[in-house]
């Protein structure tokens, strides 16, 4: 699965303590990214400081500093659309026939 995501952030939110430097002098800042189904204004992707486990068990917010939204989706299938994390629609096996079906039997002629 591939995605395309078109996002900005408030760089001033960034709290300078947790800037880390790399072995090479480059500076790093990690972040945590959620990508969620639906939100107000279109935007379903957020990005917060990504908290410690000490800060997390502590009760500590997370800092909100940025919003964005999926551009693009290509799914396993190779199709491309829209977003669906929650659940995915998937044809349905037919057990009498051994086809499949779309749609769901909601009751059969059991007994049981």
């Amino acid at each position: 699965m591939g995605a395309i995501i078109n996002a900005s952030i408030n760089v001033a939110k960034l709290p300078k303590e947790k800037f880390v430097e790399g072995k090479d002098g480059a500076v790093w800042y990690n972040f945590t990214v959620s990508i969620n189904d639906e939100t107000r204004y279109g935007n379903n992707v957020s990005f917060s400081d990504a908290r410690t486990l000490e800060e997390r068990e502590a009760g500590k917010s997370a800092v909100y500093f940025g919003n964005g939204k999926v551009a693009w989706i290509k799914d396993a299938q190779g199709n491309s659309g829209k977003i669906m994390l929650a659940e995915r629609e998937e044809p349905k096996l037919d057990i009498i026939s051994g086809t499949e079906s779309s749609h769901i039997i909601e009751k059969a002629d059991l007994p049981f």
